[in-house]
């Protein structure tokens, strides 16, 4: 259905804005700019809500239901701007769309409100890093360049101020996806689709397409950039060639690969990628150097063909690219080297809260591997780690409510150990480590049952870690 929401957005509307978190409050921010009537509905209780902001909306005179989801205030509105952790098939959004009312997510307004180029970045894994990389590199080849999303500053936020940049880089999960209505990036990054939040979906089936969706709205002249090794891609690609797919990709595919085979635009050659440039496919014409980046080893040189791939098709040139290639800074809490005690070596990948990311995080790993894992569990297994663990996995550490689970899956595969706290985690892993050696805290869990965040989680594993060499210089 074709929506102007310019037109649905005018002077005297009312507007719900379901969900109160960072992208609602910045909802909020926008449509104060359009005059339209405001109404926020928040599942939380009201004195849960920060003092400041519920004197905020109240000088706005933007009405605020907490506690809950009404019918009676959503099937009121003109239209419902719902955030990306509100369950899309509550009772109360149901009934507003029986009634044809739009429900739609912040993503729907950037077809009629965004005045500039749009890159979109999704993927179970690695979206942070690729849309951080995306706006370094398009930074450093001259534009001015809004990087936000689910990343941290919502798209809403951009809406509402100056729109004074020349190209936005989002990063976007399935969820932001599932309520984006027209959403059309210019150029759409595809990473990879392994199990995840399958608490919220029916199958893994309908993930992925959540996932696809990002290429639902694309024409001829956008850009399409998928990773070429990824089974469930590769799987919704086959389908859509035999007209099987719920819809058909219409932007121009160019698709990435660790390994190069015939069709694919990027490939790596050891630490060199090397693309094909749209004039030419098939033929190699470009090459850039990752040696001596954080990006060398996997899977952030998969990470930078799909970064370099998006920027290429945005106008940038080799050399400005190569260049901030190489004064690329890793986010924290991705594959980050803590510290090297006694010749091993301790990683933060506290980031890593399904099994894709540990799968990723392992198979780049180039040293045996001490794991610490767990937390709580996400629904999705522990099968697909099997083979990696059993290769490169020399033992185990768990924690968390997830670990009598983990340790059932693995107890065939390597050697296992419980801790009840991080510190104890870490003191275990040295134990248990030999020199050359790595430490890895890649909890394939989420950290919510011992932590307050995988930020949290990451912070207090550093900690252990820096505890460990003060002892050692004592």
């Amino acid at each position: 259905m074709n929506r102007n929401f310019k037109e649905i957005l005018k002077p005297g509307a009312h507007v719900v804005v379901v969900g109160l978190a960072r992208s609602g409050v910045s909802a909020v921010r926008f449509l104060l700019n359009l005059g339209v009537k405001i109404s926020v509905s928040e599942g939380g209780r009201q004195e849960n809500l920060e003092g400041d902001l519920v004197r905020w909306l109240k000088e706005k005179r933007v009405f605020v239901e907490t506690g809950g989801h009404t019918s009676e205030l959503l099937t009121s509105a003109d239209c419902i701007l719902v955030s990306p952790g509100v369950p899309p098939g509550i009772a109360p959004l149901a009934a507003a769309r029986q009634k044809g009312i739009p429900v739609v997510g912040e993503l729907a307004l950037a077809k009629d409100f965004l005045k500039v180029p749009l890159v979109a970045v999704t993927g179970t894994n690695g979206k942070s890093t690729v849309t951080t990389l995306i706006g370094d590199l398009l930074t450093g080849s001259g534009k001015k360049v809004f990087v936000g999303g689910n990343i941290g500053i919502p798209l809403a936020e951009y809406l509402a101020g100056p729109q004074d940049c020349e190209a936005v880089v989002l990063e976007v999960s399935s969820f932001q996806l599932d309520s984006a209505g027209e959403f059309r990036p210019q150029v759409g990054v595809l990473l990879n689709i392994t199990p995840d939040h399958l608490d919220r979906y029916v199958s893994y089936g309908e993930y992925v397409d959540s996932k696809m969706s990002l290429f639902k709205n694309q024409q001829p002249g956008d850009v399409a950039v998928l990773n070429g090794d990824d089974p469930a891609i590769a799987g919704w690609l086959a389908a859509e060639a035999d007209q099987q797919s719920p819809w058909p990709l219409r932007g121009e595919i160019r698709q990435y690969s660790s390994c190069g085979r015939t069709g694919i635009a990027a490939c790596l050659n050891g630490t060199t990628v090397r693309i094909a440039t749209a004039d030419e496919p098939g033929k190699m014409v470009e090459e850039y150097e990752l040696a001596g980046t954080p990006l060398a080893q996997a899977p952030n040189s998969e990470n930078a063909m799909a970064a370099i791939l998006a920027v290429r098709a945005m106008g940038c040139s080799p050399a400005a690219i190569q260049k901030s290639l190489a004064g690329f800074v890793p986010l924290p809490h991705r594959l980050a080297l803590v510290a090297e005690i006694d010749g091993v070596s301790y990683y933060d990948d506290s980031k890593a809260t399904n099994v894709g990311a540990v799968y990723s995080a392992l198979g780049g790993m180039r040293q045996p591997v001490v794991l610490i894992a767990g937390g709580r569990d996400k629904g999705g297994g522990y099968e697909m780690l099997l083979p990696l663990v059993q290769e490169k996995v020399r033992a185990m550490v768990l924690i968390g409510e997830a670990r009598e689970a983990m340790a059932k899956a693995f107890a065939k595969t390597t050697r296992i150990a419980f801790a009840e706290e991080m510190g104890e985690a870490v003191r275990l892993a040295r134990t248990m480590a030999e020199k050359g050696d790595a430490v890895l805290l890649s909890p394939a869990c989420a950290s919510f049952d011992m932590f307050r965040s995988y930020s949290h989680r990451g912070e207090m594993f550093t900690q252990a870690v820096s505890r460990l060499g003060r002892q050692k210089g004592r």
